[in-house]
């Protein structure tokens, strides 16, 4: 089926996604290519204001469309000059309708007057199927004979939505079949069909909700500043957002449709604040899975895009809120206080070798892939309630200082010129960051000894976690780390330690193998 787009930026249009004609033109070619159409012409009038408050002098293009689909901008003029460009245009696609290269049109806020005179009064003539939004203009559309099949007003919707709409109304028409594709618009290979399921990424969720955390561990440690206890009001307040902020990332990472799934996750959240972060997350999830199940199916109903949003976003949020409010919460709160419970009973019993398993395991469990997975969902867990973490300050003593100390060696005394500059970034952002721990793989995979020194150095740094009985978090500058624990001075000598140990770890194997290398090459001279 071939199809063409005719409209402008329009005046509601242009807030609703039409003051980006790109990724507005560019979902329509998304949606449309799932459904086996193309896109043939385009004639598309982008002006840089609303159109509601456009004048003669405003600076607008003409966006068209090449033989291989490809959207094409006009030079930049004035929208009195580019309506008189786009004349040609509209006379070439009404030629195109006549002789039956155009099956069907999506028509946004367009100007059957005017800019599209000629091509609309072909597609009365021809009987073609028409789409579009756009209340007054859609309706002169119909008045002059249009066959138009669907139509809509902006309110509410989004260059995704308004595609999936024209595109599931035309196919339905051309009984042609068509998955809506939902994701990533700009690259196909990342978007995905049906209900999502696929997307549900517990640790893609949990990292995303990260920055959350990180706010709640700096206002808890401002509030303890003189003068400013009043933060703690604050603290308690971020503590009831945090299952509203994971909700809304879990919907959005998995239904896709961008406000519209904004909107379930804040309604399933604020539902979700009285059973913890897991039923927040679980909320979340459920209405991602919902909102884009009930998407689906309003637009197939035919229902006006701006119903479909609204009912979609609202239904989906309040069915997965009430779920978590009366069935799911307790339980997924109980969860969440066992998994704390555990993990404050086994650090009771034996806080100092607690810490050295923590941190022995801890490099194994990055490379492993099972730290994002599991460990920092518990870390996140436990800073829920108090705002900072005894896995988290494992995490700064035992891979961030450790990585920190092994790039130290290597731009003091590497083996070779070439790994000072590797380690320099890397030494920058885990001192100033408090990440990037894979700054240290190279130089870890390269040497056994240093990767048996990073682990004897994070098992040192736990232990003095345990012995102190520091909570804290990594993520935030080094220097910061210790305003944001419970012991300020404890994770500052647990910080330190471990760091000198690798850096002293790492220094001497250096040395030991540059003078191998340098005996070596002595001999081969030698004998040679």
């Amino acid at each position: 089926m071939r199809i063409v787009i005719l409209g402008s930026s329009g005046g509601n249009l242009y807030n609703l996604g039409g003051k980006n004609p790109s990724k507005l033109l560019h979902e329509l070619k998304l949606q449309a290519t799932s459904a086996q159409m193309e896109i043939v012409a385009t004639q598309f009038i982008a002006a840089q204001d609303s159109m509601d408050k456009a004048k003669p002098t405003t600076k607008a293009s003409l966006w068209t469309v090449d033989k291989g689909q490809s959207f094409i901008e006009s030079d930049v003029q004035t929208l009195e000059e580019i309506n008189k460009k786009v004349e040609t245009v509209d006379k070439e696609i009404a030629d195109q309708i006549r002789n039956g290269k155009i099956d069907g049109m999506i028509i946004m806020s367009g100007d059957p007057k005017g800019a599209n005179k000629h091509a609309l009064a072909a597609a009365a003539e021809t009987k073609i199927p028409i789409v579009g939004t756009g209340g007054t203009s859609m309706a002169l559309v119909s008045s002059q004979g249009g066959n138009v099949i669907a139509t809509s007003g902006t309110t509410g919707t989004t260059n995704r939505t308004r595609a999936v709409s024209f595109v599931t109304s035309l196919s339905k028409h051309f009984g042609v079949s068509y998955q809506p594709i939902l994701g990533n618009s700009t690259n196909s290979a990342h978007s995905t069909k049906g209900l999502g399921i696929k997307n549900i990424n517990i640790r893609g969720i949990m990292m995303s909700a990260l920055p959350g955390f990180i706010a709640l561990a700096l206002v808890l440690a401002f509030s303890k500043i003189p003068g400013l206890g009043i933060l703690s009001d604050v603290f308690t307040v971020l503590i009831g957002a945090l299952p509203v902020v994971i909700a809304v990332i879990a919907a959005k990472q998995i239904s896709e449709l961008d406000e519209v799934s904004i909107v379930a996750g804040v309604i399933a959240g604020v539902l979700s604040v009285d059973s913890g972060i897991i039923g927040g997350m679980i909320g979340g999830i459920i209405a991602g899975l919902l909102v884009r199940f009930l998407f689906q199916l309003f637009v197939g109903w035919k229902f006006p895009m701006t119903t479909v949003n609204i009912a979609a976003g609202g239904f989906a949020g309040l069915i997965s809120g009430l779920l978590i409010y009366y069935l799911i919460g307790p339980l997924a709160l109980t969860l969440g206080d066992l998994i704390k419970q555990a993990i404050e009973v086994t650090v009771a019993f034996n806080p100092i070798l607690a810490g050295i398993i923590a941190g022995v395991l801890i490099w194994p469990a990055i490379l492993g892939g099972v730290y994002h997975a599991a460990i920092l969902p518990i870390v996140l867990l436990e800073m829920e309630k108090t705002g900072n973490s005894f896995l988290g300050a494992v995490d700064m003593v035992g891979l961030v200082m450790v990585a920190a100390g092994i790039n130290l060696a290597n731009i003091i005394s590497p083996r070779d010129k070439g790994e000072a500059a590797v380690a320099a970034p890397g030494f920058a952002i885990n001192m100033g960051f408090g990440t990037f721990v894979e700054s240290a793989y190279p130089f870890m995979f390269s040497s056994k000894w240093i990767f048996a020194g990073a682990l004897v150095s994070a098992g040192i740094g736990g232990a003095l976690v345990g012995m102190f009985d520091v909570r804290g978090t990594a993520y935030v500058p080094t220097f910061t780390a210790p305003l944001l624990a419970n012991n300020a001075i404890g994770f500052i000598i647990a910080m330190v330690v471990p760091f000198l140990t690798a850096f002293m770890i790492t220094l001497v194997v250096n040395k030991l193998s540059k003078s191998k290398s340098t005996t070596t090459n002595e001999d081969m001279s030698k004998s040679a």
